[in-house]
């Protein structure tokens, strides 16, 4: 780094993450971009601020090739670094330039707003049966709590993204322990993410597969018949690269919006009654949701292909950049000095950062947006007075600092 931020010892990153949010203040407080030390001893920075993310986010001169990496091939990172599955996937997601147009053609009308809004019966198919699991589920409970992670926010955007993704029933469960494992979870040792990093992969072949077996109308069936059309479009890692994306970014992120929605409305009665009254839509407490305590907290890698100032701080060429999304969401700077309150009448809150900005804005977005707000909607009209089960401080926090949710999220749909 500049000698700007040369006082500023680098941060030595907890593998077992946590609420990222006093952290954040604290190292914003320093400066838009911090260093960090990586698990497993990896020199790397992180960029906090909106302004200054945003800038970093569509820079030409920030790659996400891991060949832009020296590190990780020159024997400086070591083989069993657990955070190689982000530097060496293969897909659009780690692409830059013509590759990662080519890869995000292939799936990009899959996701634009015009399909997406097709979707738009199937998701509300999905969250009546889910909303009736749920309510059941606490009707069985001697203490009428259900777990609501558990019986709706995970079941309704996996539902969608294996349909839409041609994955049959039965591989669902072990997908979302294998990719929680692999992309959410930090704390696991280099051996349990690699046997899972393994398992995934030959999983996603085995679907893979079965679609070019039998192809059918679904994302896979046409990635392989692109592939196979025109055998230089797709390669095989590719193809399993990018239903990987597909599979994680298209659940886990969604699972961890609507749940942070829900934590946030429960404990914010004021705001959801704003809501509830019609003050406001359920589209402004997505955006809301997003900024204050979005799914994703700090997301790999980006790499300087030069040295980068960026908001006054050098980066070196090279370096692993982690994009500080929750850091960025509470910006005082860019949303004002109240940033740290839920407020879902915010002005700024829809230029929230939380699905990127730039060449790499999320392909998913619009299905995202579409699944919380039928969530949160049907869910608060069907259990107006859901509430937490438990004060939200003892609600167990997920294991990572790049997911940022919490690990269950027990409910009480109907007050006792």
């Amino acid at each position: 780094m500049s000698p700007d931020n040369a006082h500023a010892p680098a941060y030595v990153i907890d593998p077992a993450g946590g609420c990222p949010h006093a952290l954040n203040a604290r190292l914003r407080a320093q400066g838009s971009v911090a260093d960090v030390v990586l698990p497993g001893g990896v020199p790397g920075a992180i960029v906090l601020g909106h302004e200054a993310l945003k800038e970093f986010l569509a820079h030409p001169d920030a790659g996400k090739d891991a060949r832009h990496f020296p590190a990780l091939h020159d024997g400086t990172v070591p083989a069993d670094w657990p955070l190689r599955v982000f530097a060496n996937a293969q897909g659009m997601h780690t692409a830059d330039g013509a590759d990662h147009r080519r890869l995000r053609s292939l799936v990009g009308n899959a996701f634009t707003a015009r399909q997406v809004e097709r979707l738009r019966p199937r998701i509300e198919e999905l969250t009546a049966a889910l909303l009736d699991d749920l309510g059941r589920a606490a009707a069985e409970a001697p203490d009428g709590v259900a777990d609501l992670r558990t019986h709706f926010a995970l079941p309704l955007p996996m539902s969608v993204i294996c349909e839409l993704l041609g994955v049959d029933p039965e591989h669902r469960g072990r997908l979302h322990h294998l990719s929680n494992t692999v992309i959410i979870a930090t704390d696991t040792t280099p051996a349990e993410a690699m046997a899972a990093v393994r398992e995934l992969v030959e999983l996603m072949g085995t679907i893979a597969a079965a679609r070019r077996a039998e192809p059918g109308d679904d994302l896979t069936s046409a990635l392989i018949a692109a592939r196979e059309g025109d055998g230089d479009r797709l390669s095989e890692a590719e193809l399993i690269g990018t239903m990987r994306l597909m599979l994680v970014a298209g659940h886990e992120t969604t699972l961890n919006l609507i749940s942070n929605a829900v934590r946030a409305l429960c404990t914010h009665r004021d705001q959801l009654a704003l809501v509830q009254e019609g003050k406001v839509t359920w589209s402004d407490v997505v955006d809301e949701t997003l900024r204050w305590d979005g799914p994703v907290s700090w997301f790999p890698f980006r790499y300087p292909t030069r040295d980068l100032t960026v908001d006054g701080t050098v980066i070196p060429q090279g370096t692993p950049v982690l994009a500080g999304y929750t850091a960025a969401g509470r910006d005082e700077a860019f949303h004002g000095p109240d940033a740290d309150r839920f407020d879902v009448t915010r002005p700024t809150a829809a230029r929230n950062l939380s699905f990127g900005h730039g060449a790499h804005y999320c392909v998913g977005a619009p299905l995202a947006r579409l699944e919380a707000t039928i969530a949160l909607e049907r869910l608060f009209t069907r259990f107006p007075d859901l509430d937490l089960a438990v004060p939200e401080a003892e609600l167990p926090h997920q294991r990572s600092f790049i997911g940022n949710s919490v690990d269950s999220l027990p409910v009480r749909p109907v007050r006792p």
